[in-house]
């Protein structure tokens, strides 16, 4: 067997455009809404799949709750609608007439999960109690990109109830970690996990823990939370049970959820020049069969030949495409399917039939190998898709560190934060609310996370000038 490489240099597309030309999704007429186009939408059933096992393994299974909740739910928390009623859409009229009560289109699920839970939970027996929804969310956002911040989304949102504050953080931290655990083992991303600052809790949450992915391009993407939401909800649902000691408590609430936010941070989590770069867990299509011929004499051989190697890749599991299109040279599908992110490519001609043999190529190196015998094939693309799924974690986790740097004031970081790559600064920190809006107006930039690995570690705050304990991960974010 032969091999070659080619290193492509480095360059970042921008999300849209990318997302457009590799056919993942188009623009809707209404404004910031999207259509996810079949080869999109299959990146997103691949993560659905994994990840509502991973859920379920958890001991929460599924459910589903009205797209439309009463307006009033909404005000019964305070700062939870205080934080959504800026991207909140509302009907107002149906059927031809006006509403007794205007219906807010959901820009999350906790109001009307929660009178539920007030309706079945009754006994400390009954907790913890939990469940998962896979769902639309609509938010009115004022500046949209594909995958990234869209009017309509979709996603998951799990909600559970506990009957003590321990129980309650110690499972929002448990599907924080079954996230982490996914993002590795499937989106072949290593995320920065930790608690997220007071600016950026979830409105009506007491702590918000946050998975934060480094792009190709040097910013930061929250690409999923997990939020401790304390007793407010309880307390406005009246989420109540009868304790041990026989007394009536209000339940600790959570909420945690991902969304389709996740075909975003694969996009610009591991491009190139060339376009996407796929995780063999996710595509679409994991091997891409290219037929090569001249004559019609050839293309009889060569499609049979096709047939028969798909048939054996997908009786090993694998999802294969023989891509036959007439109208298209060799070359431009190969350009196409780097494009679109393919991880594995065979290419089959005449001389490989004859031979008994065929050519593989990877997107993620580019590396052709060639003359390879057709009985050590299946083989050979499963042991290549195995090394490209470890191969872009590594990548992935190589860039966090690369671009992970550890400064001692504010000037130091505008610096950093306005040359190079971007990346993750570690800063002293020991101011509050205030301190953190005149950070992001003075570097752009805001406070991502608070690692739980991050160690205590005495200096100075680079707002306040006051002792700090603690760092944390300022960068600059979508």
């Amino acid at each position: 067997m032969k091999e070659s490489t080619f290193q492509p240099k480095s360059e970042v597309h921008e999300l849209s455009d990318l997302a457009y030309k590799a056919d993942l999704a188009d623009y809707s007429p209404v404004r910031g809404c999207m259509v996810i186009k079949p080869y999109g939408y299959a990146i997103w059933e691949n993560i659905q799949k994994d990840l509502d096992r991973r859920i379920k393994d958890c001991g929460y299974p599924n459910a589903y709750f009205p797209l439309l909740i009463p307006e009033s739910f909404m005000r019964k928390e305070a700062e939870h609608v205080e934080g959504f009623a800026p991207e909140c859409a509302v009907v107002t009229h149906a059927g031809g007439e006006k509403l007794e009560e205007p219906l807010v289109i959901r820009p999350t699920s906790e109001t009307i999960i929660y009178h539920m839970f007030g309706k079945w939970i009754r006994s400390w027996r009954d907790l913890p109690y939990g469940i998962n929804q896979w769902a639309n969310v609509v938010r009115w956002e004022m500046r949209t990109r594909l995958f990234l911040r869209t009017t309509e989304f979709l996603w998951q949102e799990g909600h559970t109830a506990h009957a003590t504050r321990e129980s309650a953080d110690g499972d929002a931290r448990r599907m924080l970690e079954t996230y982490r655990q996914f993002f590795e083992e499937i989106l072949a991303l290593a995320p920065v996990v930790g608690e997220k600052s007071e600016n950026e809790r979830f409105a009506g949450a007491e702590r918000t823990y946050s998975l934060e992915v480094l792009l190709r391009d040097g910013k930061a993407l929250q690409s999923g939370t997990s939020h401790y939401l304390g007793q407010g909800f309880a307390k406005a649902f009246e989420i109540t049970y009868q304790s041990k000691q026989n007394e009536l408590e209000f339940a600790h609430l959570n909420s945690w959820g991902v969304s389709t936010r996740l075909i975003g941070a694969l996009i610009l989590g591991h491009q190139d020049e060339l376009g996407l770069i796929l995780p063999p867990a996710v595509a679409p299509y994991q091997v891409v069969i290219i037929p090569i011929y001249k004559t019609e004499e050839e293309k009889s051989l060569v499609l049979a030949s096709c047939a028969e190697l798909k048939a054996e890749l997908k009786e090993a599991g694998l999802r294969i495409f023989v891509d036959d299109d007439d109208q298209s040279s060799p070359g431009a599908k190969f350009n196409k399917w780097e494009l679109k992110g393919a991880p594995l490519r065979i290419h089959l001609g005449p001389r490989d039939v004859k031979n008994d043999c065929a050519e593989l190529a990877r997107r993620d190196t580019r590396v052709k190998t060639r003359d390879i015998p057709r009985a050590a094939l299946s083989a050979k693309v499963q042991e290549e898709l195995s090394s490209i799924q470890a191969a872009l974690l590594e990548r992935n986790r190589s860039w966090v560190r690369e671009n992970t740097f550890t400064v001692e004031s504010l000037e130091e970081l505008s610096e950093k934060l306005s040359t190079g790559n971007g990346g993750f600064a570690r800063v002293h920190w020991a101011g509050g609310k205030e301190e953190e809006k005149e950070l992001q107006t003075k570097t752009k930039a805001s406070i991502r996370v608070c690692p739980f690995d991050e160690a205590d570690e005495e200096g100075v705050c680079i707002m306040t000038g006051k002792p700090s304990k603690r760092r944390v991960w300022v960068a600059k974010a979508y």
